[in-house]
């Protein structure tokens, strides 16, 4: 849809579905189980679902989530406000905006497509992350951790729960896509 100044404006129903992959994100978090330093929530479901079926879209979703954490509401996995940004686990929310914008901007086709797509949009969560996390734990508090380490907490605790959420987002939307799919092919041109 075009304003009269040529400028896009969303749809109502797409601003409400923002909303809502928003908050369902940040239901996410607080459903968590803590392991190692970074406690594992069902955040990175509802980012790829997000992605699957917002598409371009999730991106708003994502940021919008964020966004919330940042301005104080207490959102995120260890509460909220601005400065967040130096809790080690930031990085993960960054790689989450990222992740959006990738599995998003493709158009959705087969299983195993979307799996892929998704697998390389969950390795820029992990990525982005773990170099957060050293960036913040070496500059700011003064500490080095090996590679190993940081692999072994900060990714392989993780990818098990990680590729069963993938696997979730693909199912739950593969169901929305077959239930109402004139919805879905009209809400993401």
């Amino acid at each position: 849809m075009i304003n009269t100044q040529g400028v896009s404006v969303m749809k109502i129903k797409d601003m409400c579905l923002c909303a809502l992959f928003a908050v369902l994100i940040g239901i996410g978090a607080f459903i968590k189980v803590p392991v190692s330093i970074v406690p594992i929530t069902l955040q990175t479901l509802f980012v790829i679902l997000a992605s699957l079926i917002l598409r371009q879209k999730a991106i708003y979703s994502v940021l919008l989530y964020v966004c919330m954490g940042l301005i104080g509401l207490p959102v995120f996995t260890s509460g909220g406000g601005i400065s967040y940004v130096l809790i080690p686990s930031f990085g993960y929310l960054i790689g989450f905006i990222i992740s959006s914008w990738f599995v998003g901007r493709y158009q959705n086709t087969n299983h195993i497509s979307l799996f892929l797509r998704s697998c390389i949009g969950l390795a820029m969560i992990y990525i982005i992350g773990m170099l957060y996390f050293i960036f913040i734990q070496y500059v700011y508090y003064g500490q080095v951790f090996s590679i190993s380490w940081i692999f072994t907490s900060l990714c392989l605790v993780y990818l098990p729960g990680d590729l069963l959420s993938i696997l979730l987002s693909i199912v739950i939307y593969k169901r929305i896509e077959y239930s109402l799919p004139q919805y879905i092919m009209q809400s993401n041109t």
